[in-house]
């Protein structure tokens, strides 16, 4: 498949629902990879310290332009940074979070991933979701507070594409959104497992302009499943210190080829 026809693909599919990424996503999941990763952009303050530790340190230009003291000064930055991290009061890196009881799902978490993945077999079915910590999305969790701190404010929000497979048939798939009240599922599809790509398949109305009684059993189907608001807390603090991991090996990946 072409570089330009998956573009025009994610083109078509942000035009036409919520989760542009959910194409991509479905293809990782059924070949087995990883995920896409959600674009990645904090804000200027996140409630996280890991976040709020996540800026960029001022240097002071150097006299020199040459390309040695350029690098040079860059990898004290990046140093300087990957210290201001690591060093955290408050670093999650070696916090120990267990598993909610009676977890059902296994968890893959492959290094170098932006996203995990929470799998289970159930009752001849193999359910899969890729989950995500989208930063562009955030949580509002001072909203009449009237504060100025935004670090009160603003929790970055945990997606989810969630596919339910028999081992033959068509495919259901799920794209869902976290937050402290409720797990919302965006949009719902049924997929075709020979062509999960097919060009201008229907894929139903959004799931808001469903019948109510609808969408309350399609909520029901997948709880019975595992996939439920109480997975929130646990999926959040899970994907904090998976952040921050990664966030540290990016740099220190950035310091090595700086010093090669």
């Amino acid at each position: 498949m072409s570089t330009a026809f998956l573009a025009a693909r994610l083109l078509r599919r942000a035009a036409t629902a919520s989760s542009p990424l959910s194409t991509l996503a479905r293809r990782a999941l059924h070949l087995g990879r990883a995920p896409v990763p959600l674009p990645r952009r904090l804000p200027a303050a996140a409630s996280s310290p890991a976040a709020a530790a996540r800026r960029f340190l001022a240097s002071q230009s150097p006299a020199s332009s040459s390309k040695a003291d350029a690098d040079e000064n860059l990898r004290r930055v990046i140093e300087s940074e990957i210290e201001c991290v690591v060093q955290s009061e408050e670093s999650l890196a070696d916090k120990c979070i267990d598993l909610p009881d009676d977890f059902p799902f296994e968890v893959i978490d492959n290094p170098g991933d932006q996203s995990i993945t929470l799998k289970r077999e159930f009752a001849g079915e193999t359910i899969k979701s890729a989950v995500y910590t989208n930063f562009d999305t955030e949580e509002d969790l001072d909203e009449d507070d009237g504060s100025d701190n935004d670090k009160e404010s603003f929790k970055p929000a945990i997606q989810m594409v969630v596919t339910v497979e028999k081992s033959e048939g068509p495919i259901l798939e799920f794209d869902c959104n976290f937050n402290d009240d409720e797990l919302a599922i965006e949009n719902m599809r049924v997929l075709n497992r020979d062509d999960l790509d097919v060009e201008h398949a229907y894929e139903g109305p959004p799931f808001s302009d469903l019948d109510e009684s609808l969408q309350k059993a399609l909520h029901r189907y997948l709880e019975t499943r595992g996939i439920k608001h109480s997975l929130h807390d646990w999926l959040y603090e899970y994907m904090m210190k998976k952040d921050e991991k990664e966030y540290v090996v990016w740099l220190k990946n950035m310091k090595e080829f700086i010093g090669n």
